[in-house]
């Protein structure tokens, strides 16, 4: 997903791929999916945020699940995104672009975060854990039906092992924790690694055998999804303080 208001996203927080011989509508339209959700998530969270409703976000079952599932299917598309990545024979100077521009959005939600909340700031969020994940499973590609393997490995490790060291910000983003961090958001290594192996393990099987999963066409009323989904990262980037901005406004003038 490039990071151009030219053109759609090809970085995106899913690292879709653009293919002049092939679309993935379907892949695009899961991803505006999760993106949606995501928007809403985060407008109900800036609503308690500026004192309009009330609301627990970091303990409420309603919001604490939510979070995992838009989360998991966050992953679960950029190892779908990779997977066609992968198939399409994508170079690595091409992946190291998509992936710069991962990376410096993750720096620049970590800013922002720390201007709006000081103490409390996204030092590892999901874009963090995508910079990182990413290239995991792009030297992972090739281990076929063991990504299944390692996937469930990887969601299992940090309810076995977890120790004390891995509890301060610079060690926290393997995920190896004994308490969860006082941070806005925080998506480490593990066990959300195993999610993007299990979405590129699944793409590959797709594509293997189920191809038109991915590349049929949607319904007429649901390509606008589609659409939304190739813009991923500048979406991502944008709805936040487009958000913040509205309701300081509406605040002040209230």
């Amino acid at each position: 997903m490039r990071c151009k208001a030219v053109q759609p996203d090809s970085c995106a927080i899913v690292t879709q791929v653009n293919s002049p011989r092939e679309r993935f509508p379907r892949l695009d339209a899961l991803r505006a999916v999760a993106i949606v959700w995501m928007a809403i998530f985060h407008f109900c969270f800036d609503l308690t945020h500026f004192g309009f409703i009330k609301q627990n976000f970091y303990s409420d079952p309603f919001w604490t699940t939510q979070r995992s599932c838009i989360v998991s299917l966050f992953l679960f598309c950029a190892g779908l995104g990779q997977a066609v990545a992968y198939q399409q024979g994508q170079s690595w100077s091409g992946f190291w672009r998509r992936w710069v521009q991962v990376a410096g959005c993750a720096v620049l939600v970590s800013i922002g975060s720390w201007m709006m909340f000081k103490d409390r700031f996204i030092s590892f969020g999901v874009l963090h854990g995508i910079a990182v994940m990413l290239l995991v499973v792009r030297l992972t590609a090739g281990w076929g039906r063991a990504l299944w393997v390692a996937g469930a490995i990887a969601i299992a490790l940090p309810w076995f092992v977890h120790h004390p060291f891995f509890d301060s910000r610079l060690t926290n983003w393997a995920g190896l924790i004994t308490h969860r961090p006082a941070t806005e958001d925080y998506v480490p290594v593990l066990p959300w690694l195993g999610v993007m192996w299990w979405g590129m393990a699944a793409g590959q099987w797709v594509l293997a055998r189920r191809r038109e999963w991915l590349t049929g066409q949607l319904p007429r009323g649901l390509r606008p999804l589609a659409v939304l989904g190739r813009w991923s990262l500048s979406f991502y980037m944008l709805h936040q303080p487009v958000f913040i901005g509205i309701l300081m406004a509406v605040q002040t003038l209230w």
